[in-house]
């Protein structure tokens, strides 16, 4: 199957001489050769699977290994429905930038915040405008200031190039 990251070693491919076995049911039948736990996996009609290859002595279970993958997939699936992809949305500024424009861009800002993403301010300079540039970073102090309430300056504004770089996260 594509979904499985954890290859399981099953029965005669486990090469320890001696391993902590876990019963059908969950109990710790101890710490036993692995011609003994094989034999007690037999009887019960189930498979012997190595579960903590790095524990001492490792761990094996008795289980169905066909059921055990397919809970195993299960897991997996849904630890993966949980993640969540975080995208950096960008709003450019210029230096010359008008209040009602700088509010349009808040609000743009805002609804990405709103949604979860992180957002990248860049403040980008041409021409004569990098003489200003110190004037120009209180555009991005105004700006963050606008979004201080349901924002934080994740980093903030560096100099790259011929633009100011600053990044807001939502607040948690």
């Amino acid at each position: 199957m594509e979904g499985t990251t954890i290859e399981y070693l099953v029965n005669e491919r486990i090469r320890e001489k001696e391993v902590r076995v876990i019963g059908a049911e969950g109990g710790q039948l101890g710490v036993v050769g692995i011609k003994e736990a094989l034999q007690m996996a037999e009887d019960a009609d189930m498979d012997l699977v190595l579960v903590s290859p790095n524990a001492k002595p490792p761990v094996c279970r008795i289980v169905d290994y066909g059921k055990f993958r397919y809970e195993m997939e299960r897991k997996e699936k849904e630890a993966k429905k949980k993640q969540r992809i975080v995208e950096i949305k960008e709003v450019r500024l210029s230096p010359n930038i008008e209040e009602n424009d700088l509010n349009t861009k808040v609000g743009m800002a805002r609804k990405f915040l709103e949604k979860g993403n992180r957002v990248k301010v860049t403040l980008r300079f041409r021409g004569r405008e990098l003489a200003y540039v110190n004037q120009s970073k209180r555009i991005l102090d105004e700006f963050a200031e606008k979004l201080s309430d349901i924002s934080t300056v994740d980093s903030p504004a560096k100099f790259e190039g011929r633009s100011m770089i600053m990044f807001l996260v939502e607040k948690r």
